[in-house]
């Protein structure tokens, strides 16, 4: 197992080979949202993006500078999506490429960018100019906690993860932000992950996105996906070539860690929702039919309310509506409870309420239906939710 912390409380040093700046350039109140990370030399980069028809420009930008070659910076900013804003929000984020690369001495295709807040509202693009001009040639700082402060927009807790491929001295860090619009398809979702492990570019992409499969796409707030996705990693190679199944451990553990912290901090969230789906046809049947449970509103306030409510899993199961998916062969628990088709007493259904009160609640089902399996995560439903969006831009 990889040797890891997932929860540092006040300094975690980025990997060798990366530095990092973060500030307030203006774009809401006095909290930081300009940060910038980028790596002392050349890096193998990887990225998955948002698949959404909407996408903003900082990710077709970055789609883009991917292509083109490995980039070796990345510059986030938090509070302004940038997004549906036409040609202008285009040629906005070309810009802050364009400006941050000019004070790092690099090009411009060597700058990813990544944009999180509010649609529709086009950069305070002057008050932007005026930061990346502040911005200090090296940058001062390798704080990885610093970084996750910096992304954040609704968060009420930074997310950060860590841990060291097993044989060596080589470490991932990985930073997140997210807690609503969020059903990553590739919520509003950013990671980023830095390692100074060696790892060939094309391998490192194949192994990003495997890893991101079983565990950024396994994470639902509310099933709706960003149009600013955006998960990147880079790779400075500082600490050495690793083994490529220590690496992906690694990197598995710094994901689950976000994945999991971006679903227990859902907009008014209370409690962590682990469905667990076994015995399916293949892994995508088992994966679907977790979102669905996962997704399912009913599903979510029965959790909140500490309801044993068994009955909403197995609408949750049956409307996936797939013709091999036989209820006569489903089994339905709580935590370690079976709850269907073995019925429970009523001294069982308060002993599962109590279950319920606490702040992670796993939901388990098997179809015998093959050897498929997937777990997803999210979270209850509450009426803090309710309240954060229906004032979000007011």
């Amino acid at each position: 197992m990889a040797d890891r912390n997932h929860a540092p409380d006040s300094r975690l040093p980025l990997p060798a080979g990366f530095r990092s700046f973060v500030a307030n350039v203006g774009i809401k109140d006095d909290t930081d949202d300009f940060t910038v990370v980028v790596a002392e030399g050349h890096v193998s980069a990887a990225g998955v993006f948002t698949q959404s028809r909407f996408a903003g420009p900082s990710v077709l930008l970055s789609r883009e500078h991917l292509a083109i070659g490995s980039p070796r910076a990345v510059v986030v900013i938090s509070k302004n999506a940038n997004v549906a804003n036409g040609e202008t929000g285009a040629a906005h984020a070309r810009e802050v490429t364009e400006r941050v690369a000019s004070r790092l001495g690099i090009s411009a295709h060597d700058v990813l960018i990544a944009s999180t807040g509010v649609i529709g509202r086009p950069y305070p693009i002057d008050r932007i100019r005026d930061g990346i001009a502040a911005l200090p040639a090296p940058l001062p700082n390798d704080d990885a906690i610093a970084v996750a402060r910096g992304i954040m927009t609704t968060d009420t807790v930074h997310k950060v993860a860590h841990a060291t491929v097993r044989g060596t001295s080589a470490r991932v860090v990985g930073v997140a932000k997210g807690v609503g619009m969020i059903e990553p398809n590739m919520a509003t979702l950013i990671a980023m992950v830095f390692t100074d492990a060696k790892v060939d570019a094309r391998e490192l992409d194949t192994t990003f996105r495997r890893v991101i499969d079983t565990t950024l796409n396994c994470v639902s707030i509310d099933t709706d996906t960003s149009t600013s996705d955006t998960a990147i990693i880079l790779a400075s190679g500082a600490a050495g070539t690793v083994d490529s199944s220590a690496f992906e451990e690694a990197l598995q553990d710094v994901l689950l860690s976000l994945t999991k912290q971006v679903a227990r901090d859902g907009e008014g969230a209370e409690k962590l929702i682990e469905v667990r789906v076994t015995g399916a046809r293949d892994d995508d049947q088992a994966k679907r039919v977790a979102k669905s449970i996962v997704n399912s509103p009913l599903v979510k306030t029965a959790v909140h309310g500490a309801d044993p409510n068994w009955g909403r899993v197995a609408m949750a199961v049956g409307k996936v509506n797939d013709p091999d998916i036989d209820q006569n062969k489903v089994v339905i628990g709580f935590g370690e409870q079976e709850v269907f088709p073995s019925r429970v007493d009523d001294t069982g259904l308060q002993a599962l309420a109590n279950y319920m009160k606490g702040d992670t609640v796993r939901i388990v089902v098997d179809l015998h239906n093959g050897k498929g399996r997937s777990t997803v995560w999210g979270c209850d439903l509450t009426d803090g939710y309710i309240r954060i969006n229906a004032d979000y831009t007011t």
